[in-house]
């Protein structure tokens, strides 16, 4: 019974010895993730009507890009990326799409500042 008496002189719950069970036979376990409390999901419309202003905002800051940004063939590729490949593909994978032609999007700005 010695074993099962912590240092306060109390006797420790089943909790306990059961942590301190897998500690002992596990010591490099991690504790599980704790889950995020459940959120109402959106509707599709919702979700369409978002993704469909995130390509239009990406399509106008694609077109106030100057001259020497249009020449260059990162301009055509994210052109191509919000029409024609978003389009094709289902509304799970346009997040994805849409992530891709705002990273492109952006080095073509940093490229414009630079030249």
């Amino acid at each position: 019974m010695r074993g099962n008496i912590n240092h306060d002189g109390g006797i420790l719950d089943f909790a306990a010895k059961s942590a301190l069970i897998t500690l002992i036979a596990m010591p490099d376990r991690r504790p599980p993730p704790r889950k995020p409390a459940p959120q109402k999901r959106q509707s599709f419309r919702q979700r369409y009507d978002e993704l469909e202003n995130r390509r239009a905002e990406l399509s106008v800051r694609l077109q106030s890009l100057g001259d020497p940004s249009r020449k260059h063939p990162g301009y055509k590729r994210a052109l191509t990326l919000i029409n024609e490949i978003y389009r094709r593909e289902k509304l799970p994978q346009r997040v994805a799409v849409l992530q891709s032609a705002a990273w492109l999007i952006d080095i073509l700005e940093k490229l414009a500042s630079s030249l």
